[in-house]
């Protein structure tokens, strides 16, 4: 009667032995990173003077002073517009780039999971724009979005799609729009390799008994396909959103000082080495992590995402 919890224990001790080097590494790559930018968040540091920066407690957060005339004046990151801005900017590509990338992958994915003639090489094909370097996917658009000799304006104007041509990543009311041109195109191979992954989960025998009981294809895909890939469906969205959240080299990139599309990953870095605050920039990412970890654990308890992998 033992033997079955004794098994059990052993099972988990050898698993967390697997898993030391794993902790370990992620502990003095990302941990003492995490919080040598949580202490320098709370000093008054500079790129000159990071070994002698004095604690000035939550002062980077937000502080105050009220002048002789009684009227109080607010500093700090939580007080700076620009900060405000950055977050409307991160949460609106965040919002927009998973729910567009999701519908197409999804769209994808159910394609690429039907028997058809050469499927093995769309398959491979279609990965090739996730496997781009960024710098290099945001260089090669930039070109294909310039205002002067870019290909997606003349394709544009020859069907008469525009009547003039757009400097999509220079004029404030398209900037984002290219961002998320560019970031849908190179990130939706990923979203459908995720959630090909959750369809060849699904037994064939459910739709082979939904299709002698002439079930409609839509409510198969409603009744039966989605509710049993809503695990990896809730994965994949979660990993994408993590992602978004910290989008830096794209932005940075493809529309490099532009407000419209300023994140916070690009408003920590100017804090950090260009502006010379490198304690707000450190309090900026700061906040960042803060904003993601909360993010994602509203994300796990309201969508009850189980990752353990077992049944909930």
């Amino acid at each position: 009667m033992e033997s079955g919890p004794r098994l059990q224990a052993q099972r988990a001790r050898a698993a967390w032995v697997f898993l030391a080097p794993t902790l370990l590494v992620l502990a003095i790559v990302a941990g003492w990173p995490l919080l040598r930018t949580i202490y320098f968040s709370l000093t008054d540091a500079s790129l000159t003077s990071l070994d002698t920066a004095r604690f000035v407690g939550l002062k980077n957060y937000l502080s105050w002073i009220t002048l002789k005339s009684g009227r109080t004046v607010y500093t700090g990151l939580l007080a700076d517009p620009a900060w405000w801005g950055a977050v409307v900017n991160t949460l609106r590509f965040t919002f927009l780039s998973v729910i567009i990338e999701t519908v197409i992958g999804l769209v994808v994915a159910l394609v690429l999971n039907a028997n058809f003639a050469g499927r093995g090489l769309v398959r491979t094909a279609i990965l090739i724009p996730w496997a781009i370097p960024t710098v290099v996917s945001a260089k090669m658009w930039a070109w294909m979005l310039n205002d002067q000799f870019g290909i997606l304006n003349d394709l544009f104007l020859t069907l008469h799609l525009i009547d003039h041509k757009i400097a999509w990543t220079a004029s404030p009311d398209t900037a984002m729009i290219a961002v998320l041109i560019v970031d849908v195109w190179k990130t939706t191979p990923f979203m459908a390799l995720l959630i090909l992954a959750g369809l060849q989960m699904v037994p064939k025998d459910i739709y082979e008994a939904a299709r002698i009981d002439g079930v409609h294809p839509v409510k198969v895909f409603f009744r039966i396909t989605l509710p049993l890939i809503r695990p990896a469906l809730m994965v994949a969205v979660i990993f994408r959103m993590l992602d978004a959240m910290r989008i830096f080299d794209l932005i940075y990139v493809l529309t490099p000082n532009n407000a419209q599309t300023k994140t916070m990953s690009i408003l920590a870095r100017e804090n950090l080495f260009e502006f010379d605050k490198f304690a707000l920039g450190a309090t900026a990412s700061t906040m960042l992590f803060l904003i993601i970890a909360a993010m994602t654990a509203a994300y796990m308890v309201f969508g009850r995402v189980n990752l353990s992998g077992g049944d909930r």
